[in-house]
Order: structure tokens, then C-alpha cells, then sequence
């Protein structure tokens, strides 16, 4: 994929810096993307609200937060209620690519992560998003064995340039503030990889396998 080929992409996340975390690396390789960034959580959180827009600007992105309940115990949201907010904050246009979760998360386990990344497959299934392409995130942690790592065999596994994973490794620590020694920080990703689908029932069949679909 040309770097400087314009594409209208949206991204769409749970929380302030998963942004960054998945798929920061990609955007910054992309100059050419005009990046739609929605996150649905910590929308009036004021330490992690003006952290999100000061990572829209490095990342040449615009963006806007919702503000989902992101409390400790995490319990679970309607599938109503997560598809509503996406619709509420995404543009209504069409997109060239969609970014999101992969449908059980990055890591064992972030409920938010999984109900993000199935409520978009979902509504790009049902036309609710418009999009030619749609990735979600490809990472594991050998069930909590290791910290997140990309997956090699996805479909899209790209080793980042060190100056931008060194750019990308900013914004975590000294934007959104994570310590060095932090899971974040130690987390951030030297490649970034995703599974990628150009038709809605290839998508959809991720939400069967793991036990999403109504």
C-alpha cells in the first residue's frame, strides 16, 4: 500500500491510547489517510480527555470521545448500547477502511475491547457503517503468558521503522503520560499486524467462532 495514497479511514477504539497502542505506527506511516479516530470511552475523564487530543494532533488525526461506563468492575454493556454510541460519534459518510478490535480483544481479556470490536463488525454487516475494508487488531498473549504481541501469520504484519515506533513510543509516554516500566509502555508494539476483510460475511463469521452472534 502506497504510504502517501489518499484513503478516508476510520478508527474506532474503547479507550484513550488504543489508538496508539494498535495501530499508532500505521497511521503514522500513512501521511496520506485522513484518520477518523472515535473513541468510546473516558469522554469526560479530565486527565485522559486532553490526552486523546493531543495524540489527534501528532497522529495528523481528527477525532471525538464518547464516554461509555469504563468502571473498575467493567460489567457488560448491550449490544444496543455500544453499537448506538459508535452511530452517535462516527461521521455518516463512507469509508475506504475501518479499523477496530478484533472481536475477543488484544489481550485476556478487556470486555470494552471485545464489545468495540464486535459491535463494528456487526454494523458493517448491517450497512449501519459504510466502508469498502474493514481490519481489526491481531494480537495475543498466550492467555496472559506474555504481553501482547503482534501475530506473524496475519494477514497484515508490518515491522515499524524506529523512528516511528520511537514516535509512537512518545506519545505513550509523554502524552498519555505511562510510565516507563508500565504495562503500556512496555506493551507498545515494534510491528503492528491485523486481520484484514473485504466482504461483511468473511467478518462476521469471527463473531460465530467466538460466540458473539445472536
Amino acid at each position: 500500500m502506497d504510504r502517501f495514497s489518499s484513503k478516508k479511514v476510520a478508527v474506532i477504539v474503547a479507550h484513550p491510547d488504543d489508538e496508539t497502542l494498535w495501530a499508532g505506527g500505521t497511521i503514522l506511516s500513512h501521511p496520506g489517510w485522513e484518520c477518523f479516530i472515535v473513541c468510546l470511552c473516558r469522554g469526560s475523564d479530565p486527565d485522559r480527555s486532553p490526552r486523546f487530543r493531543q495524540a489527534l494532533t501528532v497522529l495528523r488525526s481528527k477525532g471525538i470521545m464518547g464516554d461509555l461506563d469504563d468502571g473498575p468492575d467493567q460489567r457488560p454493556l448491550e449490544d444496543n448500547e455500544v453499537e448506538d454510541a459508535i452511530l452517535e460519534l462516527l461521521p455518516k459518510q463512507y469509508f475506504d477502511l475501518v479499523i477496530s478490535h478484533h472481536p475477543s480483544g488484544e489481550y485476556t481479556r478487556h470486555i470494552r475491547h471485545e464489545e468495540t470490536g464486535q459491535a463494528v463488525i456487526r454494523l458493517w454487516h448491517k450497512g449501519s457503517i459504510s466502508a469498502a475494508e474493514h481490519w481489526v487488531f491481531a494480537y495475543e498473549d498466550g492467555n496472559k503468558v506474555y504481553l501482547p504481541q503482534p501475530m506473524e501469520r496475519a494477514d497484515i504484519y508490518r515491522t515499524l521503522t524506529k523512528r516511528i515506533w520511537m514516535r509512537k513510543y512518545r506519545i505513550i509516554t509523554e502524552i498519555y503520560g505511562f510510565d516507563g516500566s508500565s504495562f503500556e509502555a512496555k506493551t507498545t508494539p515494534r510491528a503492528e499486524s491485523f486481520w484484514q476483510f473485504n466482504n461483511t460475511f468473511e467478518a462476521r463469521k469471527l463473531l460465530r467462532i467466538y460466540g458473539a452472534v445472536q
